[in-house]
């Protein structure tokens, strides 16, 4: 059954998130903090339902339960990831491990917290999340890079192909705008934990994000012409040619 409590803020600009938690204390006290914070809130109680609202809801981010029956956390994220959507997702965990954020990372989120915590550590993560889309900021020395038929925008963070918009992560977009800024250049696994703000993850998490990233630039990711590793040293972007 469908949350009884969608929580609406008065200003209907207001950036919509979808909490899945199948704890309804922790499900509410989140609905309404962020609410408070200017968010419109919608609920669900498990993947199933959240499936549903789904159908008819565009949220701008969703924040998820792993521990979920049936259907967890997860495989939900993967099972969006797979089906093209790139909402921001933020994992909700008591597994705090750095295996378990790998897998969250692995799985397609964007970000992962711990439980327990602190709800303003949430609504700081959820915006950072939200301003890598909604408000990208262009500085002088992040360019447009053509790789291939694909070309990268900086300006809207859009991966553009013949016309058409190859979907990417939050985190996705952040490493290919740190390597675009950056040419040619090598890049050490610290450096872009650094400028990414994977600080608590640590560098496993980039190599995470660019076997995701080469699934999407590159024809064969197992022998990629734009993104490559340069052994104990970090990553490189060769692009067919920057647009400064």
């Amino acid at each position: 059954m469908m949350d009884e409590s969608i929580i609406k803020n008065e200003d209907s600009d207001s950036l919509h998130v979808l909490v899945i938690d199948d704890d309804p204390r922790l499900r509410r006290l989140l609905q309404r903090y962020l609410n408070e914070n200017g968010f419109r809130i919608s609920g669900a109680e498990s993947a199933k339902e959240a499936r549903e609202m789904l159908k008819f809801l565009q949220p701008d981010a969703i924040v998820l339960d792993v521990s979920m029956p049936g259907e967890d956390g997860l495989q939900l994220t993967h099972s969006l990831r797979e089906e093209g959507k790139d909402i921001p997702i933020i994992l909700l965990t008591a597994r705090g491990e750095p295996e378990d954020r790998i897998a969250g990372l692995e799985a397609g989120a964007d970000d992962y917290l711990g439980k327990p915590f602190e709800p303003k550590e949430l609504l700081l993560r959820l915006r950072a999340q939200l301003r890598r889309l909604q408000q990208p900021i262009m500085t002088d020395n992040v360019r447009a890079v053509r790789l291939g038929d694909m070309e990268f925008d900086p300006i809207r963070n859009l991966l553009i192909h013949n016309n058409e918009i190859i979907h990417l992560t939050g985190g996705e977009i952040a490493l290919l705008r740190v390597l675009a800024s950056r040419p040619n250049e090598i890049l050490s696994r610290e450096d872009i934990v650094q400028e990414i703000g994977m600080e608590e993850i640590g560098e496993r998490a980039v190599d995470v994000q660019v076997t995701r990233l080469r699934r999407r630039i590159e024809s064969d990711p197992k022998q990629p012409r734009f993104l490559h590793t340069v052994r104990g040293k970090g990553y490189v972007l060769k692009p067919s040619y920057s647009l400064s």
